[in-house]
């Protein structure tokens, strides 16, 4: 059980997490917002507006738009997308830093919102080739809520019968052939993103490329 300290502490995380990729965001140029990310036809601002709808989304808002959508998930979150993109970067980019600080969430799962904005940062500060990477203290507190279960991304499937152990951090988990690589390379694999599978080494990694 998820204690009110390790709320709070994850909360912060998630604070930081967010500012300092509202900082990185202030000094792109409209050709950068409009670049691919790594997350499927979206943009790089598509991205962006969809973190301030996480961030904007309390429980029932969510229930409501994902009943509203007919359980669709692609419409629920093109729709909320759409209702926080701003007319241009700049505006995207103010919505999204008004939300930094925001506990508001669709569950109390909060390690799987720290999740959000550290796959989503990487999402697209990888295309863009922009260095920042995540606290090593967030990237395990996502490696560990991932693995245990499916929720926002497929974790637990991709790490069944594997043995994965980051080699910059305490994080470790599971049985079986080993895959091996920096806590946040183990994340973004865990959150289905093959590009980051290149980062990762040991016989396991033929199961992890397939499952993702």
């Amino acid at each position: 059980m998820t204690t009110s300290t390790e709320r709070a502490r994850t909360w912060s995380m998630i604070h930081a997490e967010r500012a300092a990729l509202a900082d990185e965001l202030g000094g792109l140029d409209d050709a950068a917002w409009a670049a691919p990310s790594l997350c499927g036809e979206w943009s790089v601002q598509d991205v962006v507006a969809h973190l301030t709808a996480g961030a904007s989304a309390g429980r029932w808002a969510w229930l409501r738009s994902i009943a509203g959508a007919r359980f669709d998930a692609g419409v629920h979150n093109a729709r909320r997308l759409a209702e926080h993109r701003g007319a241009t970067p700049a505006e995207t980019l103010a919505r999204f830093r008004a939300v930094t600080t925001s506990t508001v969430a669709p569950s109390g799962h909060t390690a799987a919102w720290l999740g959000e904005v550290v796959v989503h940062g990487q999402d697209v500060r990888t295309p863009l080739g922009l260095p920042r990477t995540p606290s090593l203290a967030a990237t395990t507190a996502v490696a560990r809520f991932f693995v245990g279960r499916d929720f926002t991304v497929p974790g637990r499937s991709v790490a069944r019968g594997l043995r994965l152990e980051a080699t910059d951090g305490p994080f470790a988990h599971g049985d079986g052939p080993v895959v091996r690589g920096t806590t946040l390379a183990l994340v973004m694999a865990l959150a289905g993103r093959p590009t980051f599978c290149d980062q990762l080494t040991g016989e396991g990694l033929p199961r992890v490329r397939e499952r993702v």
